[in-house]
């Protein structure tokens, strides 16, 4: 397997597909992290202001994604505690009300519990805090991290497993076999200069904000599936802050969230949300998003930070799914992530956010490993020949009246021949009424000693057929015509070179 990327999602599913036992390269253009990954608030969370959108889903396997990136990665990951300073009674309760929900979303994986707090304590943990009109506040949890650190540690992990790693290698096109399938990579040395063909049984695009470059590579007159949107930050001294407890703003003037966090003796503020045209490895920041911190900071900030108090600024850019309408906004389009798979076989993944990096990575080995059993299923099925007749399946006991010995012949060879291998269902297609209508198809018969049967028992490889119903017994059969139908496989299988 090859993965083309070398951020977060990437090197996610390197370490998972290590973890399965699969013999992994990944690739990456730059140097790990380089672009998105290492350009974050430095924060693990379940995302309040997805919360607040009604993206329930969304928060729930983000919160639960932090508790195991706590768990997975303790040495980097901690909890931090945020305020939200309120200057009404009513957002008072109401981020208080929404935040406890937050905390019974996370069911056990939570890092703290949100708690009220009155207008002294909320100066005393943040000293410069705006006190004029303050009525309250709202303690809540959530998590911290080093981006960049998890990314090596994650490279690093890849390699414990067996996998390799490859920094400063440009993949410049895709290998197709004579059926147009992906088969491999054509990858650029970018200190030498020296191109190299990989071929591997599949390809990975995790390329982050340039996935939309791979893609292109196998399906030329494709339309672009990412728009870019950059997000800024800037460093200020910790005399602004002044606390280990991080600020929040829940909504700022454009509708997204502000903040301001301790990080190494310094104050991280951020971010913005800015569509660009065109993905870019070195992003610039734009003197409006510098100003729109500021001018939002200095509303919760005394002194307020000026220009001249900036140590640093740096900016990164999300791979967020193109708008479907035509205007929509950045902040709307929401962070899940997505994975598709071209016709030929390429898999990309985008979207999604750090904390949820080992979902997403859980889901695109989980889908690869899909679209490669269909495709073995698939040849397998044309390359057999045609018997002269047509193969029975395990007999069932007709609906209708009998005579003893008598038995209905199962699908035949062109009933099998329409399995859906790509309708996400596992399920066999056709229509009702024509013997293959809602059964499920476990593919061909896999080569270890044991396996789990499309019913979900554990069965000998030997004594399964993934054609149709296997357990006699199941279709009002006695145990001892159950026990020979068992042993009277279709034709499929006994033909099969992938059988046991």
């Amino acid at each position: 397997m090859i993965v083309v990327g070398g951020g977060a999602t990437g090197l996610g599913c390197a370490v998972d597909a290590t973890a399965r036992g699969y013999s992994v390269a990944l690739l990456e253009k730059d140097d790990f992290a380089k672009a998105t990954s290492s350009r974050s608030t430095k924060l693990v969370h379940g995302g309040v202001r997805y919360l607040q959108h009604g993206d329930v889903k969304l928060v729930l396997e983000a919160l639960r994604e932090r508790g195991f990136m706590k768990r997975n990665a303790p040495h980097l990951v901690k909890d931090q505690a945020f305020v939200i300073s309120n200057y009404s009674h009513w957002e008072n309760f109401l981020y208080f009300c929404g935040l406890t929900l937050y905390d019974m979303l996370s069911f056990g994986f939570g890092y703290g519990r949100s708690r009220f707090i009155g207008p002294k304590t909320v100066e005393k943990y943040l000293p410069t805090i705006e006190k004029k009109g303050l009525k309250g506040g709202v303690v809540y949890h959530d998590g911290q991290f080093d981006d960049a650190r998890m990314a090596v540690n994650l490279a690093q992990t890849v390699v414990d497993h067996g996998g390799t790693v490859v920094n400063h290698a440009k993949v410049v096109a895709l290998l197709h076999d004579d059926n147009g399938k992906v088969c491999g990579v054509t990858v650029v040395d970018e200190e030498t200069g020296q191109r190299y063909d990989m071929r591997a049984r599949a390809v990975i695009n995790a390329a982050g904000i340039f996935v939309d470059d791979v893609m292109l590579m196998d399906e030329p007159e494709k339309r672009r599936m990412v728009r870019p949107s950059q997000g800024v930050h800037i460093v200020l001294d910790k005399k602004f802050l002044q606390s280990d407890y991080a600020m929040m703003v829940p909504k700022t003037s454009d509708g997204r969230v502000l903040f301001a966090v301790p990080w190494h003796d310094r104050v991280i503020v951020g971010t913005t949300d800015v569509p660009r045209d065109k993905p870019e490895s070195e992003p610039h920041y734009l003197e409006q998003e510098v100003d729109f911190i500021l001018r939002t900071a200095g509303l919760y900030m005394r002194p307020a930070p000026t220009r001249a108090d900036i140590k640093a600024v740096f900016a990164g850019q999300r791979p967020l799914a193109a708008p479907e309408k035509d205007g929509q906004k950045t902040k709307e389009i929401s962070r899940s992530h997505k994975i598709m798979v071209s016709g030929n076989g390429l898999i990309t993944i985008t979207g999604g956010k750090w904390t949820s990096y080992r979902l997403m990575a859980e889901d695109t080995i989980d889908r690869q490993a899909q679209v490669r059993d269909a495709l073995l299923s698939h040849t397998w099925l044309q390359a057999e020949p045609r018997p002269e007749r047509p193969p029975l399946c395990v007999r069932q006991r007709p609906r209708g009246r009998r005579r003893a010995g008598q038995a209905r012949a199962g699908p035949g060879r062109e009933a099998v021949e329409q399995v859906r291998l790509h309708d996400g269902r596992g399920g066999l297609g056709g229509e009702p009424g024509d013997g293959t209508h809602g059964r499920r198809c476990a593919g061909p018969p896999r080569a270890s000693a044991l396996h789990r049967c499309p019913r979900g028992r554990r069965r000998s490889a030997q004594g399964c057929c993934p054609h149709g119903p296997h357990d006699g017994q199941r279709q009002g059969v006695g145990r001892a015509a159950s026990r020979r139908l068992q042993a009277d496989r279709c034709q499929l299988c006994v033909t099969s070179p992938l059988a046991a």
